[in-house]
């Protein structure tokens, strides 16, 4: 085994509780934590189909990389005994965000993870052999939320029920993407605040930061607000970071690069503001490094980057064991992914209001009903039905619908 990796087995306590062991070479020791859904078996399962959607989005959406006019997603849609499974790849189709895309995640799914699905195994084993395929954890992600929310179903529960979770509403939070000026991004904010959205995320980047922090600051002193660089920074810009300790921000999410964490926990000591780390943290192992060396004082932990609803499960246990709390990242999904990360967020850990937001501020029209919306304080209710929650409306899947490949 490669130093630093993770060993994950399955074992019977005392109570007869089917237990996550995760044990590391170094200091972390055996942590222990019930969650029974690893024991179910996978039924046979009946046909498997992957869709390709395009959805335009309302107004497109800027990051400091690149800019979305739609959302083009993979959707895998897994079917047993009269019971269908949905799970949404988060990849988009071009790596500008991330290095797996909505191409390379359909050759992965088909081609080696899907191989490793056996009618019989459970849950845990599955999780075990997904372990073999280095990486890839998007493509991971769509299989194994697709293959629980089918046996939650199957079940007869609600997805955050069949992880283990009690329901509660859910804090809302908005990522609002680069604006054109000021003063639309002061606009778009006075919006979110009469939807009482509890915190707003801003996107910055080199040359779109201070002095437009300031100025929402100005406006908006008392409000929940964070920054998002994704990446844009570097270490040579510290002094131009340390500029927004002033503004009392939440924390600063990704300033460094995608893949780094060591020069993270460099620039924390030099920070006042907590640092938030979301891209380069993939798998629990991630996680664990990132706060054995103080590189960060909260985590973002998108399901669908991570590998899926377990993984999720895992790095927020433990982070809540080591004090730093987690929020639900979005990746503007159809209603499918952000039914995901709303069951997510009834997980003990998850404290911070995460990003998910109405469907309508992304489309006109979703391929789900119902639509995610805010209670007049600005929560947002657990979709009504068994697994997920949500309905796939067949006429608009078809409509939006630009490929589609069925596997078995």
């Amino acid at each position: 085994m490669v130093a630093g990796a993770s060993r994950h087995t399955l074992a019977k306590s005392s109570y007869g509780k089917t237990e996550l062991i995760i044990n590391y070479p170094g200091k972390l020791p055996p942590m222990r934590h019930p969650m029974e859904f690893l024991k179910t078996a996978i039924a046979p399962i009946g046909h498997i189909d992957l869709i390709t959607v395009k959805l335009p989005f309302i107004q497109p959406f800027a990051i400091s990389s690149f800019s979305w006019a739609c959302k083009e997603a993979l959707v895998l849609k897994v079917e047993s005994g009269g019971v269908t499974g949905w799970g949404e790849c988060v990849a988009d189709p071009d790596p500008f965000y991330a290095p797996e895309t909505t191409a390379s995640c359909a050759y992965i799914i088909k081609n080696f993870l899907l191989p490793l699905l056996e009618p019989g195994m459970t849950l845990g084993e599955l999780s075990q052999q997904f372990h073999k395929v280095r990486g890839n954890e998007m493509a991971k992600a769509t299989v194994e939320n697709a293959v629980i929310d089918l046996l939650a179903k199957q079940n007869g529960m609600k997805l955050h029920q069949f992880l283990g979770w009690p329901e509660k509403k859910i804090m809302s939070g908005i990522s609002l993407g680069l604006q054109e000026t000021p003063d639309k991004l002061l606009q778009a904010i006075e919006e979110a605040l009469a939807k009482k959205y509890h915190r707003i995320k801003m996107k910055i980047k080199k040359g779109q930061d201070v002095d437009w922090v300031a100025a929402v600051r100005q406006r908006f002193p008392d409000i929940a607000l964070m920054v998002d660089a994704n990446g844009d920074y570097t270490l040579d810009e510290t002094a131009r970071l340390q500029e927004l300790d002033a503004y009392n921000l939440m924390m600063i999410e990704q300033p460094l690069s995608y893949s780094d964490i060591y020069q993270h926990s460099l620039l924390q000591k030099e920070l006042k503001t907590p640092l938030c780390l979301d891209e380069s943290i993939h798998t629990l192992a991630d996680a664990h490094t990132a706060i054995e060396l103080g590189a960060c004082r909260i985590i973002n932990i998108k399901q669908g980057r991570v590998g899926g609803l377990i993984e999720s499960l895992r790095m927020a246990v433990y982070a809540a064991s080591q004090g730093i709390p987690v929020w639900s990242g979005g990746m503007d999904e159809t209603g499918i992914g952000r039914a995901v990360n709303i069951h997510l967020q009834t997980v003990a850990g998850f404290s911070i209001p995460g990003d998910t937001s109405e469907t309508s501020r992304y489309f006109h029209e979703d391929i789900v009903d119902p639509p995610v919306v805010l209670d007049e304080e600005g929560f947002i209710a657990i979709p009504p039905g068994p697994g997920i929650g949500v309905e796939i409306i067949e006429e608009r899947l078809q409509r939006y619908t630009i490929s589609t490949e069925r596997l078995l």
